[in-house]
């Protein structure tokens, strides 16, 4: 029997981090992404210091890996001149949130 949840995702390779920072130099979305994903770590860092867990960091890794590998995608949706104008706002739906 193993300590760990089987639903539990595996941990990135611990290079994971530094071969995602250098794709996202590479990316065209480089000057908004690189600072927001070098933020992300600080935190997840300090976080991990203190709580003396590596789930932060790796948390991190898989979000920003998501959201790489979902760009593509996103990016087709918004080039295929799709009208969003009939939509309505779900602040506008549910009101303010608290």
């Amino acid at each position: 029997m193993s300590a760990q949840p089987e639903e539990a995702p595996a941990p990135p390779a611990p290079a994971a981090a530094a071969q995602l920072l250098a794709q996202l130099r590479v990316d065209r979305r480089a000057d908004t992404w690189v600072p927001a994903f070098e933020r992300d770590w600080a935190k997840a860092l300090d976080d991990s210091r203190h709580s003396y867990s590596l789930t932060p960091p790796h948390d991190v890794v898989r979000t920003w890996q998501v959201r790489l590998a979902a760009a593509p995608a996103v990016d087709a949706y918004m080039d295929s001149g799709r009208d969003e104008t009939g939509f309505v706002d779900l602040d506008d739906v549910l009101g303010a949130r608290r």
